[in-house]
């Protein structure tokens, strides 16, 4: 009898695996299928209409201990491939900056993973770290949960969070196969090690699978598999269509006016975000831009709108789209992870990308969004070390953004003047990067849209095989 277990940890794992089609094509392929969520129960009420089994998981309290072995490798990880800018980048801004108790011990890692941080060495630390949970109370509870549902294949949707690693560790402890899906594009080149290792991993295209046996030599090539992303399965489901005179009443737009969308990123790295939007709204007012235009400002689902009430009192012109993403749980370690989409705002984010006309962001996964419905997109990079600005210039070099760059599939502006000639451009020339756009596309997801569920569900039904 085959069982799955799928480990939910956060909203976007719940957009990209409840919201999809894959829970439908998963209980096709295993004879049952149970979710272990790390976000309450009552998150997965609307959206689990058969006899699914979902269970919340006990909340993992990491110890000093088990963070200091979690740290030690994170940090040695990033010191074996700082020859990655983003790598680099998250060295540099991770050391500490202060002489806390906590950030004395992060020097020491720092100051001792500049020697050590060979392969070998960081498999060390990572049992260590799981072997200073292996006793905690919580894990037990995972262990006992494991043992009463007997699951044939634990299937992990996201790879980093730390505090699920027990329930890796309980998977790992009673032989149960296990596998991961890789989050999102830029983990793997730019961020921390994962939490564990697994027997078999998911990932976007050829470009990911060739990354991860890159950074992680364990790793056997047989057992990554290249399935796509369910990111962007809602853009090719019928039940989050919708027509342009929708969107247009939706958004209260005027249908014979072009639609420029700028998308937000979360405060942590969009803290020019306002300046941006000032620019575009100001061009706008100045008859800069050459067209008659709307602006659609959509915020990120990370957080509220709270950070715009000036600019949104200043430019009243302004129409905005808050995510209605919905907070499940406060008083967590992450509590951005704890809030989850409505099926309306997966409608009203795929009646965006259809139907504007151009799209402005900051780097952002926003922007494959975007060339999905091959629409032009401008990425906008205000901040430098000599400006002043938050120095979002960097992020051109990190290595998953910087194949965008290198690509010309985007436009990329460094000042307002650059991105009031690009909007003008993009606009009166629309079709000019398609290539480029539909080549990074390839490049970045590596299989159809159409049945990325089935594909993965597939594949999770036959490892065993």
């Amino acid at each position: 009898m085959k069982k799955l277990a799928i480990v939910i940890t956060d909203g976007v794992g719940f957009r990209n695996f409840i919201m999809s089609d894959f829970i439908m094509e998963a209980s096709q392929q295993f004879e049952e299928v149970i979710i272990y969520s790390g976000l309450p129960i009552s998150a997965f009420t609307v959206f689990i209409k058969t006899n699914i089994k979902v269970k919340e998981l006990e909340v993992f309290e990491e110890q000093k201990i088990t963070w200091f072995f979690r740290k030690w490798k994170e940090v040695a990880h990033l010191q074996k491939h700082q020859s990655f800018y983003g790598m680099k980048d998250n060295l540099v801004t991770g050391y500490p900056t202060t002489n806390s108790p906590r950030s004395m011990l992060v020097k020491i890692i720092y100051f001792f993973t500049r020697f050590f941080y060979s392969n070998k060495s960081i498999l060390l630390t990572e049992k260590l770290q799981f072997l200073s949970f292996s006793n905690n109370k919580t894990t037990k509870t995972y262990l006992r949960l494991l043992q009463e549902d007997k699951p044939t294949h634990v299937f992990f949707t996201h790879q980093r969070p730390p505090y699920v690693a027990p329930f890796l560790y309980a998977a790992q402890q009673l032989k149960i196969p296990t596998s991961t899906f890789i989050f999102s594009w830029d983990n793997l080149a730019s961020k921390g090690r994962m939490m564990g290792n697994f027997d078999s991993y998911f990932v976007w295209s050829d470009l990911m699978k060739k990354e991860l046996l890159y950074f992680y030599p364990n790793a056997k090539s047989e057992n990554v598999k290249v399935v796509g992303t369910p990111q962007f399965e809602p853009y090719v489901m019928p039940k989050y269509e919708t027509t342009i005179e929708k969107f247009y009443t939706k958004f209260n737009l005027d249908e014979n006016t072009k639609t420029i969308c700028y998308s937000c990123a979360d405060i942590s790295i969009g803290k020019n975000d306002p300046i941006v939007i000032s620019a575009i709204a100001n061009a706008m007012r100045n008859k800069q831009i050459k067209e008659k235009v709307q602006l659609l400002v959509r915020t990120s689902p990370a957080e509220d709108d709270s950070r715009f009430k000036t600019i949104r009192d200043e430019f009243p012109e302004i129409i905005w789209n808050v995510p209605k993403w919905i907070l499940t749980r406060e008083n967590h370690a992450e509590t951005w992870s704890q809030r989850v989409p409505s099926e309306e705002d997966i409608t009203d984010l795929r009646s965006i990308l259809e139907h504007v006309d151009l799209n402005i962001n900051m780097c952002s996964t926003m922007s494959l969004d975007f060339m999905l419905f091959d629409k032009p997109v401008i990425n906008t990079v205000f901040g430098n070390p000599e400006n002043g600005l938050y120095n979002d210039q960097r992020f051109l070099n990190f290595d998953h953004y910087k194949k965008v760059v290198d690509s010309g599939s985007v436009f990329i502006a460094k000042n307002k003047e650059e991105l009031i000639e690009q909007i003008n451009q993009a606009l009166s020339n629309p079709k000019e990067r398609v290539r480029q756009r539909k080549e990074m596309i390839d490049l970045q997801i590596s299989k159809p849209l159409v049945g990325t569920s089935k594909r993965i569900a597939y594949v999770l039904s036959h490892f065993n095989d």
